[in-house]
């Protein structure tokens, strides 16, 4: 017993509700005008932010460098502050060029936290500082644990991000979205959303791939391409119609790929070769016998070499606006010059608020979508996968050739591709069809790389994979 004062006391612990903020972009504003900048956002805090916070109930921990650390004892309270803070930052920076305004990103999480002094630890502090990375800039981003606490006309302004994966963090997190510019014009698909089945396998290079599984009828197992988000995905207008149509008459089985979505994004290999190792581990672990292979951009390369190395496996395939050799093995300089381009692009310019970043990219792949279907693709890419991972994936396909292998397909093959593809150009379908033995070619109508739903070329193509599915598939 006379030892016992010696033994340290456990540590408080307390419920709370944390919101952590920064300055998107704040290096690059600070390098350009420094002394301006600091001046800016000093002021801001001043005269703003922490008396906001302080009208709230709440207090500021501790400053971040560019952003705020603070804490509320009421979730509602958090929240409305939140809001109340990116509306009055909009309004005040308004008058700015876009590139000099100081815009926030906010996340905000409840918990139970450690308390140490005046600070404040644990997983609910290192969940909201993930969320905050998650946010537009001049949005609020939240867990879904906080959206299940606040009243209906507070849930009212948020979005659905869908299940996403944040660094540190092993769990997966819903996410939902508030922000003073948010898409408007499409339903989320949540019928879709929530009867897809996701597993998890493990690849053979330790890497966790995310797949779903959903519908009844012929298997089609679909190639990974570009960036995908199997929860995500039925909020996007131009993937979710698409993915729907499909699944309503067959089994659709398809996986984030490495480095995305819901797979791991922290890998050390982004490659042809681990591309189509994990297609085999996600065969296995879904238990597929024979299927169609639906391939789509640089899906379809992946795709034929599956199919060459897979023959059992594959039934049929259908191939959308793809190549069997990626811009940097096509001997055309402008290709070249247009991917150097589009990565520098990508790494400087995913999630800007600048427009025209997002405008130049997007317009090269579905210049036939509305503003509003333009908009929320442009978010769904956002939410998707880091910049860094973007280039990697980008540089990948550029790379690759299976112009050899399309010989060894013998497989029935559609191709289809549209006849103005601003991203691929049509002669690349063209050739890639006629390396394969057994293969259809099908014009489309239109200009978009990625099919839009409402467009001729959509009811098309989702017209012929049913038609030609149905031929060869088990």
């Amino acid at each position: 017993m006379r030892y016992l004062h010696l033994l340290k006391s456990p540590p408080m612990r307390r419920l709370s509700a944390i919101l952590i903020a920064d300055i998107h972009g704040f290096s690059t504003l600070v390098e350009a005008d420094e002394e301006p900048v600091l001046l800016r956002q000093k002021a801001l805090r001043d005269d703003l932010i922490d008396p906001g916070v302080a009208g709230e109930g709440g207090r500021v921990v501790k400053s971040t460098g560019d952003g705020i650390f603070a804490e509320f004892a009421s979730i509602r309270a958090a929240v409305r502050c939140a809001i109340a803070l990116q509306t009055a930052l909009i309004a005040h920076e308004a008058g700015l060029p876009e590139d000099r305004r100081l815009r926030y990103r906010i996340g905000v999480h409840i918990g139970d936290v450690t308390v140490d002094g005046d600070d404040l630890l644990g997983d609910a502090v290192n969940m909201a500082a993930r969320l905050e990375t998650l946010a537009v800039p001049g949005g609020v981003c939240i867990s879904d644990t906080v959206l299940q606490m606040l009243d209906a006309e507070q849930q009212a302004g948020f979005t659905d991000l869908g299940t996403q994966r944040v660094r540190n963090i092993t769990r997966p997190v819903r996410v939902w979205q508030w922000s003073d510019e948010a898409p408007q014009g499409f339903e989320p698909l949540e019928t879709e959303a929530q009867a897809q089945k996701i597993g998890f396998c493990v690849a053979p290079d330790g890497v966790t791939l995310a797949y779903g599984d959903i519908g009844l009828g012929p298997v089609v197992f679909k190639a990974p391409n570009w960036i995908n988000h199997l929860d995500y995905d039925w909020r996007s207008p131009i993937a979710g119609p698409g993915l729907a149509r499909i699944a309503r008459h067959h089994r659709l089985v398809r996986f984030d790929q490495r480095g995305n979505g819901l797979s791991d994004w922290e890998v050390p290999d982004i490659s042809e070769d681990a591309m189509v190792s994990d297609m085999a581990a996600v065969v296995e672990a879904a238990g597929l016998g024979r299927f169609a292979l639906f391939g789509q951009s640089q899906g379809c390369a992946f795709s034929i070499r599956y199919a060459a190395e897979n023959p059992d496996r594959v039934s049929c395939m259908v191939l959308l606006g793809g190549y069997a050799r990626g811009a940097l093995r096509r001997g055309a300089p402008d290709q070249e010059a247009l991917h150097t381009a589009t990565n520098t692009l990508i790494r400087e310019g995913w999630g800007s608020p600048n427009a025209a970043y997002r405008h130049i990219f997007t317009e090269s792949m579905i210049p036939d979508a509305t503003p509003g279907q333009k908009a929320l693709w442009d978010e769904r890419q956002r939410v998707s996968t880091t910049p860094a991972n973007a280039a990697r994936i980008n540089q990948m396909n550029a790379q690759v050739d299976v112009s050899a292998l399309a010989a060894q397909v013998a497989a029935p093959t559609l191709v289809c591709h549209a006849e103005g593809d601003r991203r691929i150009p049509l002669e690349e379908g063209r050739r890639m069809a006629a390396l394969l033995p057994k293969s259809e070619f099908v014009t489309l109508p239109g200009s978009s790389h990625i099919l839009v739903d409402g467009t001729e070329a959509y009811e098309m193509f989702n017209d012929r994979f049913r038609d030609f599915v149905a031929r060869h598939a088990p």
